[in-house]
């Protein structure tokens, strides 16, 4: 799958959050929320941190961790020595991930896995139940699941895709952002970040309606959440991870017309990147992080406009052999 969001919002986070040091509480917006309810915030959150300072290392749940994205979150916060939970649809990809996952983890962390429909709300709370009795406390909890459909315009597109798009990232993004802040409430602190993508900033592009549409509304949820959450002890955010080439990204290779194909193909190796470029990066930042209402963006519109920039100097060539179209896959 690709998420593609060229972000006109803000830069990515930088050093003031890689230094360690917290950053203001802030409201939606960046606005700096007042002095008496920041510094309730600051006391509550200083109370629950004492704490839970002796407790085991931090956790984090990564929502469609099994592959893809996901996995390789999952991947960098293992290697970093924080536990980690992921979910898939099956239990069979479940157990291979986590088999996967086991030998990247580090300074005793561990990871575990539980099968999930992100738009089931009580599997969803059954996952969060399931971390906490795995490893005492969530810390972390990323919205990652989500799917794209078929680079078909809107009359075109089955109806499974139809419906299964806006559930999975949209509503799928919500049980979790309900359950994961109602739960990092009760315990005392957390942080939420919810994925963004192409449509995220009201880019359209042919083919691309119907998931520009759910990160459309999903940017607004979370610009939303930001707002609501700004007297919380949890952090509310959001992850822009760019174009990344996974093993979604193929599902359209020879079913759009050849030509149409090739210029996809083209916008890939000029501004996509992989998976383990681009979370490690991510992970990072995510660790750093004390700020609420921070957007930690891999592919800015600085980036990108670069990117494109020297593509015209430069050709990229064939970054992603992996998407040519082979003979028995020519669309007819």
């Amino acid at each position: 799958m690709f998420v593609w969001t060229m972000n006109d919002h803000t830069e990515p986070i930088r050093n003031a959050t890689l230094s360690g040091q917290a950053s203001p509480t802030r409201g939606q917006n960046g606005s700096v929320a007042s002095p008496e309810s920041r510094s309730a915030v600051l006391e509550s959150v200083k109370r629950k941190t004492r704490a839970t300072s002796m407790t085991d290392q931090k956790t984090a749940v990564v929502t469609g961790g099994t592959r893809g994205i996901g996995h390789g979150l999952a991947l960098e916060f293992l290697k970093r020595g924080v536990n980690v939970v992921i979910c898939g649809r099956g239990q069979s990809a479940v157990d291979s991930a986590v088999a996967d996952l086991n030998a990247a983890a580090t300074s005793g962390a561990r990871v575990a896995g539980a099968p999930c429909d992100v738009t089931q709300h009580d599997q969803v709370q059954a996952l969060w139940d399931f971390a906490k009795k795995e490893f005492g406390n969530v810390d972390i909890w990323i919205n990652n699941a989500g799917m794209s459909n078929t680079r078909f315009p809107i009359g075109r597109l089955p109806q499974d895709e139809v419906d299964a798009v806006p559930a999975v990232n949209l509503i799928g993004s919500m049980n979790g952002a309900q359950i994961a802040l109602k739960g990092m409430e009760e315990q005392g602190h957390g942080a939420l970040y919810n994925f963004e993508g192409f449509g995220s900033n009201g880019m359209k592009q042919m083919g691309m309606s119907l998931y520009g549409c759910t990160k459309f509304g999903l940017t607004y949820f979370t610009k939303a959440l930001i707002k609501e959450t700004k007297d919380s002890p949890v952090i509310v955010g959001y992850m822009s991870p760019g174009i990344v080439i996974t093993d979604l990204s193929l599902r359209d290779r020879g079913k759009m017309p050849p030509e149409r194909w090739e210029f996809v193909k083209k916008i890939y190796n000029i501004i996509a990147d992989r998976v383990e470029t681009v979370t490690p990066w991510l992970v990072e930042n995510v660790l750093a992080n004390q700020e609420h209402g921070a957007r930690i963006a891999w592919l800015t519109r600085r980036k990108s406009l670069g990117r494109f920039l020297k593509s015209r100097f430069k050709s990229p060539g064939n970054r992603f052999p992996e998407l040519d179209i082979v003979d028995h896959q020519k669309a007819a």
